[in-house]
């Protein structure tokens, strides 16, 4: 039996939308108001968007429970199989002791604090937050400042603001794998549209930095290594996110940009080294205890084993990169995901209209499991959509080709190679379990929520309403995905709560769905100095605990101005040409 959604049960639009919008309520305030734990918050978002879906939208029960146990699947793979995988790769390295290499290496490239700042909290910083993401730049570089002699609010506040550009791509892509499926979107468009957006801050926000950092005139004075680093970071985002995907986007972006900034620095130096780390043109008191242990600031030169040393350290993180590059090409997918189809009766290869052979799923890699409780048996219908559609939920178990799987076997090798035991592996793999425990229940119950509210047509009982702002969307659009992050801290949170919504109302008003799914992520990343999960995050890696308050007044400009100029950059690309033929996907 056939269910339509409905997205007026009331015969009152307002009430209808205030329904619909309760589990998100219910999850932004959990977590900004009343400082609920995140897996908690969305468990409880969860529950609430069941008996919403259930009670007022009449959503059949076992429609709804099946369309939460679709999403959870989706959740647990491919996204938090990624998250555990890459964790557990960013702990063997701290454990033993390659991580702290790193920090060093880059420590000793340059006395200048401009240079330095741009070294870590923008290169290697976006490294991390393709790397790993959810927090770790943010812990990493504000630590590694601190060690430096930057004050606790400089370390917290521009680790803050140099973890923008990087985000939409963070965790290996995980915002825009999410997004894509939450929306039902294409993940190469999404990527595409993102890498279309992003890139242009990503030349931006390092002059942003160092403004922030060391006022106007300072920062004219390091202008051509600041653009070396923004334009060598912004042009491999655009190409990787348009020709590969958005996996691997922010660690080929971070180390090429690192690369061309080391190597600049060895032939151009600034006419005059600046060594204080206070922020300029404000009283900075922010004190705390000096780290015995931070690297010295004034050592320049490398001995041969040093190199050897910062080799050895670097090595698992681009045996990484070699193996989510070679996961996230299409050959490689094809060659494990399908098969040559067969015909059943003569067992002869099956051809195409142009003479080619065709493939269908390979049951051994990438077994389908199709649930029949809602598999077309649920139908959006008009205004959501022109005719009524009904909607697929066919999960593929892609175990070997996932993103994850590459990166548990990047891990081991690297692993093998740092000096682990096979046993040791075990026993790190199983802590690694226990420490992210609560952070994949958050992503299972996160994806739950955003396929239920698909699902049910609640996504789509918002999105109505929005598109009574009519040509604004776009700057509005953006600025919700930029409000999503702020309270959620996630990118990743943020489109799972809004994806579906932008792309109902981008076609209600005639916008690229594309774009304006795009568009959420984008705003988002300005949120994300903002947020409170990542304040909290600076002010533990900085030991300035207490004084989140003053970080958030810092950083809160800086959040919404850069937000506003991703909302004019998407206003352009929707409405004004040349930049409307930037849009994928179409309209």
């Amino acid at each position: 039996m056939v269910w339509q959604q409905i997205y007026d049960p009331f015969g009152s639009p307002w009430l209808s939308t205030l329904l619909a919008a309760v589990p998100v309520v219910v999850m932004l305030a959990a977590l900004a108001f009343f400082h609920i734990k995140a897996h908690i918050a969305a468990l409880l978002a969860l529950a609430s968007a069941l008996l919403i879906s259930v009670l007022a939208f009449d959503m059949p029960a076992g429609m709804a429970g099946s369309a939460a146990l679709y999403g959870a699947a989706n959740g647990l793979l491919p996204i938090g199989w990624i998250v555990l995988n890459i964790i557990f790769l960013h702990r063997l390295t701290t454990e033993n002791g390659s991580f702290k290499v790193l920090q060093d290496s880059l420590a000793r490239i340059t006395d200048d604090r401009r240079l330095q700042l741009l070294l870590i909290a923008f290169c290697f910083g976006a490294f991390f937050e393709g790397a790993a993401g959810f927090g770790t730049p943010v812990a990493v570089t504000g630590a590694i400042l601190i060690g430096l002699g930057f004050s606790p609010l400089a370390a917290s506040g521009l680790a803050l603001i140099a973890n923008t550009a990087p985000v939409a791509f963070g965790a290996l892509g995980t915002p825009i794998i999410t997004l894509a499926k939450v929306t039902g979107l294409d993940e190469m468009e999404l990527s595409m549209m993102v890498g279309r957006q992003l890139p242009f801050f990503s030349v931006i926000v390092p002059f942003w930095l160092i403004w922030a950092f060391a006022g106007w005139r300072k920062m004219l004075e390091v202008w051509p290594a600041i653009l070396v680093a923004g334009v060598s970071f912004a042009i491999p985002q655009f190409l990787v996110s348009n020709f590969h995907g958005p996996m691997l986007v922010d660690v080929i972006a971070a180390l090429i940009s690192m690369a061309c900034l080391t190597g600049f620095l060895r032939v151009w130096k600034p006419a005059t080294v600046h060594t204080s780390a206070a922020l300029s043109g404000r009283v900075d008191n922010s004190k705390v205890d000096a780290d015995p242990n931070a690297p010295a600031a004034d050592t320049l030169a490398f001995g041969q084993a040093d190199r050897r040393t910062v080799r050895r350290a670097w090595m698992p993180w681009i045996i990484l990169t070699v193996f989510v590059f070679a996961w996230g090409t299409a050959s490689f997918k094809n060659l494990f995901d399908t098969r040559q189809a067969l015909d059943p009766a003569t067992g002869a290869v099956m051809l195409d209209p142009q003479g080619k052979p065709l493939r269908e799923a390979n049951p051994i890699f990438a077994p389908a499991i199709t649930f029949d409780t809602i598999h077309q048996q649920i139908e959006k219908v008009p205004p959501v959509v022109p005719a009524p559609k009904k909607e697929d939920a066919v999960y593929k178990f892609t175990w070997l080709t996932s993103t994850g799987s590459g990166i548990l076997l990047a891990a081991v090798l690297g692993g093998l190679l740092m000096g682990y035991s096979p046993l040791a592996l075990a026993r790190q793999y199983l802590r690694t379990i226990w420490v992210v425990r609560y952070s994949l229940i958050t992503i299972v119950a996160m994806l739950a929520l955003g396929f239920l509210t698909r699902y049910s047509g609640l996504d789509a009982t918002m999105g109505l309403a929005f598109a009574a702002t009519g040509i604004f969307y776009p700057m509005f659009g953006t600025l919700l995905g930029w409000l999503g992050v702020a309270l959620t801290g996630s990118d990743t949170a943020s489109n799972v709560l809004f994806g579906g919504l932008q792309r109902v109302t981008a076609e209600q008003l005639g916008l690229s769905p594309v774009l304006m799914a795009a568009a959420n992520s984008s705003g988002g990343v300005m949120g994300k100095m903002v947020d409170a999960q990542s304040i909290v995050v600076a002010s533990t890696a900085t030991r300035w605990y207490g004084h989140e308050g003053e970080i958030l007044r810092y950083v809160f400009f800086h959040s919404v101005i850069l937000a506003i100029l991703v909302g004019c950059l998407v206003t352009l690309q929707a409405y004004v040409a040349p930049f409307t033929s930037m849009v994928v996907g179409g309209g």
